[in-house]
């Protein structure tokens, strides 16, 4: 599976405490955010439930129920920032991501190579991503009234893309 998160604003709510876990530094507006995953072939497989915009990529990976579905010898390909290489090895399942450079060196032809290895396909993740975020509804910041929904129609949306076509080309 590839994954990412991402994310999407919300109206600012009327109470402070909500207020603070809805806002997102990153993206510096409150927003609910969830972890999206697709197959090698680009096809949606995993929709987490949105989550408050202040939890960080790792936690909601954590939380949100995929890792459990994973089976002994499956791969997860992700950006450097899912740090969760200790959580999937408890499940015998490796991790790819990007190398880290370290600040005394520069990467080797080897990185270099996995690096567009990796980023090559992790971009079909954000096209995916790109297509749920078309949808209306999402154009515009979430009413605070639709908090009660917004969960099945970001699943619904989700799932849909599916339908809309191959993501890749296979040339």
């Amino acid at each position: 599976v590839i994954i990412d998160c991402t994310e999407i604003k919300t109206q600012v709510p009327k109470s402070l405490v909500l207020n603070s876990q809805l806002y997102s530094h990153y993206k510096g507006a409150n927003t609910f955010k969830a972890l999206i995953g697709i197959a090698p072939h680009g096809a949606v497989t995993f929709v987490s439930c949105l989550y408050t915009g202040c939890m960080s990529d790792v936690e909601i990976t954590k939380l949100c129920g995929l890792v459990d579905l994973l089976e002994e010898g499956d791969s997860v390909m992700a950006d450097k920032g899912f740090t969760i290489e200790k959580l999937l090895k408890e499940h015998h399942v490796t991790l790819n991501i990007p190398p880290f450079l370290s600040s005394s060196q520069s990467f080797s032809p080897a990185e270099i190579s996995k690096t567009q290895e990796i980023a090559k396909v992790r971009i079909h993740v954000e096209r995916a991503i790109a297509r749920i975020k078309l949808n209306n509804l999402f154009s515009s910041p979430i009413p605070m009234n639709l908090t009660g929904t917004i969960n099945q129609l970001w699943t619904v949306a989700a799932l849909l893309t599916n339908f809309q076509g191959p993501l890749i080309n296979e040339e």
